[in-house]
């Protein structure tokens, strides 16, 4: 798919989004997790994703029933692994009934992949220097 095509096709799946979609979106826009800047229906190579923070390196793929046998999920990624992207995979209807557990695996992936902003310092660090004359 060329780039325009890709962009317009994103754009077209951003105002036909799920009620999945929409309602992780919620949780998601503004920076509401963690202060972490996702991308919804965001085309990454080939692939139009579903939701990315892209200096997290993190994607967050929702599907329905039609993915229950779909073959090409698992080539997707593969290709999204190999360009360093961690890929988290939910059903629908996990998002819609256990909202909460998958916002927390969202939110334990982010911690993983960026550390905290003011980590506590290693044994011996910050310790002043100097004694007493």
């Amino acid at each position: 798919m060329r780039d325009g095509h890709k962009r317009d096709f994103a754009r077209h799946l951003r105002r036909q989004m799920t009620d999945a979609e929409r309602a992780i979106w919620f949780h998601l826009r503004d920076r509401r997790l963690r202060g972490c800047k996702f991308r919804r229906q965001h085309p990454v190579g080939p692939y139009v994703v579903d939701f990315v923070c892209i200096e997290a390196r993190l994607v967050v793929e929702l599907d329905g029933g039609q993915h229950v046998e779909a073959r090409g999920d698992a080539v997707r990624t593969g290709y999204l692994r190999r360009c360093g992207y961690r890929v988290l995979r939910f059903w629908n209807n996990d998002v819609l009934a256990q909202a909460g557990a998958v916002l927390e695996s969202i939110h334990r992936a982010l911690a993983e992949s960026r550390p905290h902003p003011s980590p506590l310092p290693h044994a011996g660090e910050g310790e002043q220097a100097g004694g007493s004359e």
